[in-house]
């Protein structure tokens, strides 16, 4: 632990504030470029990693709060610093939230002039009263640093919030609830094709798309799409008047073909 010194802890102060405030630059010029990743991701359809690259830009403009708090206090030193020299077993306090938040915030943050200044701070005020601060006692620490450091998994809302936003950003077209409804479909569509194709003579279909099939005949039949003609029915097509009941290997044949038809939409 270094040993208190007015004139290095003074430097230490300044030199803190710049560290801050480049580091923060440096967050935010990282954080454009995520955001940006983001945006190619949503308009690609790549939803699941945007949401998990969306989650890593909260985590980081939380902790971007954080060095900003930490900068606001190391000015807010700078310009009581002639509180902070008072020879006191306790800080002012005036200054005593900056104090204890720098104290119990540094060994989180990646700057080692905070880590000095720490160590001079912890130095002048004794061990006691610098385990109080790192336990929090009496909440002597700022509550909004105390939720910065917080480790939490960003809410489902927060996420599709942040995504929604990126979109608008970007201008990328993309919406929560058309999304949502698009893989609901995707799904009953893909299920019917497996369910054809692994038994097409005893098909039962209990959902149907909604935009893409329509109900039938009203007794649970359903009724599927128009499916160009082929070959054989062109062939046919010349005697429109003849009826005839096509069987059991053309029925097979024939929904077969349909299905094929569904499976290249």
């Amino acid at each position: 632990m270094a040993p208190w010194s007015s004139t290095k802890a003074k430097v230490q102060l300044r030199l803190s504030v710049q560290r801050l405030r480049t580091l923060q630059e440096k967050k935010e010029a990282q954080a454009k470029a995520a955001r940006r990743d983001v945006a190619t991701l949503l308009e690609r359809g790549k939803i699941e990693t945007a949401r998990i690259k969306a989650e890593s830009i909260i985590n980081e403009d939380i902790y971007l709060e954080l060095l900003e708090l930490l900068e606001l206090y190391c000015e807010l030193l700078i310009a009581r610093f002639g509180l902070v020299e008072l020879n006191m077993r306790e800080p002012d306090p005036a200054v005593s939230e900056g104090i204890c938040s720098i104290i119990y915030a540094a060994p989180r943050t990646e700057l080692k002039e905070l880590h000095v200044l720490r160590d001079l701070l912890m130095h002048k005020y004794g061990r006691e009263f610098s385990a109080a601060v790192m336990e929090n006692r009496d909440s002597c620490v700022s509550e909004r640093v105390i939720k910065k450091l917080a480790i939490n998994m960003p809410s489902a809302d927060l996420v599709e919030g942040y995504l929604s936003e990126i979109a608008k950003g970007y201008g990328v077209r993309w919406d929560r609830n058309l999304e949502q409804v698009s893989n609901n479909q995707s799904g009953e569509n893909q299920g019917l094709t497996d369910a054809a194709l692994s038994d097409a003579r005893g098909i039962v279909v209990s959902q149907w798309d909604s935009g893409k099939f329509t109900a039938g005949d009203g007794k649970g039949t359903p009724t599927l799409p128009d499916i160009p003609p082929t070959e054989d029915d062109d062939e046919k097509g010349g005697n429109e008047g003849a009826v005839s009941k096509p069987s059991p290997e053309d029925d097979f044949t024939m929904l077969a073909k349909r299905f094929e038809a569904l499976k290249k939409r």
